[in-house]
């Protein structure tokens, strides 16, 4: 007889477990690359020193003078506070029921309600990854009833719910609306609840997560402190950037050689825009064939002299990032859990429905220790 207990137990033993490795590590190929540590966390923030430059220790002399004087350490703090990513999954009491009488068909709508927030959190969390931390899904260009012309409908999906801020962010015009539908070739939505008057220039955010999302690459590359460090007059901060409009090898190459020539870094990983990488195989076509690798996490990726390239959907349009994976590092206070209640389950029912609901929590922060170490190409022409 299957019961909200043995449900409660099921999600504990086995669950969890599986659940944690397809997000770790099948959610999205770089996520798979970064690394996972406990280090640094201290309460509610993770604190970071990194060295920069090298030490001035180091000299040539006679044998009879003086030995070099060391050098003080080149270090800065960064400091940033955990990121709290949760993921919902919800069980109706009626489902419970109907599928008590077997196992096999309550193991089935467990399987369903897991792959369905595996789904989910995969979207959301590889959206994070590209982004600047702000949570910015897109800007509303104009709109006409609750159909909404944005500039990008890239970080969409039906089902999302999202809340609607005037201009500049500064107050929320409409919460908790969700996607209906998505026109991406005229780049529209469709949002359910009341229309929101007036909005051009409003900007979406998903649900409650505004300002609070993990710092995705868009921030090491942007402008204004990071990690709590102001950039100005510190060229370690700075990654190299640079424009093209053609992408050839040679564009290609030049980027990771920067990157090697300016922090003595090596770039091993590269990810771009679905339309970069055919443009990145057209240019490889025409001197060789390309070839292929297969990374952790079941993924594959063509070879740019043994370098991955893999094209991702959060990925900019017209978009390059060359980055030095071991850089970077997912700073957590634990793996993915069960928010469990006082009682220590984890079904809970929702107060005066007939509905049970269980959370999945993580609480961590993405950090790049070598900012100068990473590249960003844009500009490119898609194919």
């Amino acid at each position: 007889m299957v019961t909200t207990q043995s449900a409660d137990s099921v999600l504990k033993s086995y669950y969890l477990g599986v659940v944690a490795e397809q997000l770790d590590k099948a959610a999205n190929p770089f996520l798979a690359r970064i690394r996972k540590t406990t280090s640094d966390v201290w309460g509610k923030d993770v604190r970071k020193a990194v060295r920069f430059g090298v030490n001035g220790g180091v000299g040539a002399g006679t044998e009879e003078g003086d030995l070099p004087k060391a050098g003080d350490g080149n270090y800065a703090q960064f400091v940033a506070s955990l990121k709290n990513l949760y993921g919902t999954i919800c069980i109706s009491d009626k489902a419970i029921r109907a599928s008590a009488s077997g196992d096999g068909a309550f193991v089935n709508l467990l399987n369903d309600e897991m792959e369905d927030l595996v789904r989910s959190s995969s979207f959301n969390f590889g959206r994070m990854l590209f982004g600047n931390g702000t949570g910015l899904l897109a800007t509303i260009a104009s709109g006409e009833g609750n159909v909404y012309t944005v500039d990008s409908v890239q970080n969409f999906a039906e089902g999302m719910i999202v809340d609607v801020y005037r201009t500049g962010g500064t107050e929320l015009a409409a919460g908790g609306l969700t996607v209906k539908a998505i026109d991406r070739a005229q780049k529209t939505i469709t949002l359910g609840g009341s229309a929101v008057e007036t909005p051009e220039g409003y900007q979406i955010y998903l649900q409650n997560s505004k300002g609070l999302e993990i710092t995705g690459l868009e921030a090491i590359f942007g402008s204004g402190d990071l990690y709590g460090v102001a950039r100005e007059g510190k060229s370690w901060m700075t990654p190299y950037t640079e424009t093209v409009s053609t992408l050839t090898e040679s564009a290609v190459q030049k980027a990771i050689d920067k990157v090697e020539e300016l922090s003595g870094g090596k770039v091993n990983f590269i990810v771009c825009s679905w339309g970069v990488r055919r443009a990145l195989i057209e240019a490889l076509s025409k001197y060789r064939q390309t070839e292929t690798l297969a990374l952790d996490g079941g993924f594959t990726a063509i070879s740019f002299n043994g370098i991955p390239v893999v094209a991702d959907r959060f990925c900019p349009a017209g978009t390059m990032y060359l980055l030095n994976t071991d850089d970077f590092a997912l700073h957590q206070l634990c793996d993915w859990q069960w928010l469990e209640g006082e009682d220590g389950k984890v079904l809970k029912q929702v107060a005066g429905k007939p509905m049970f609901t269980a959370t999945l929590v993580k609480y961590a922060e993405l950090l790049c220790y070598r900012p100068c170490g990473q590249a960003k190409i844009s500009g490119i022409t898609e194919s």
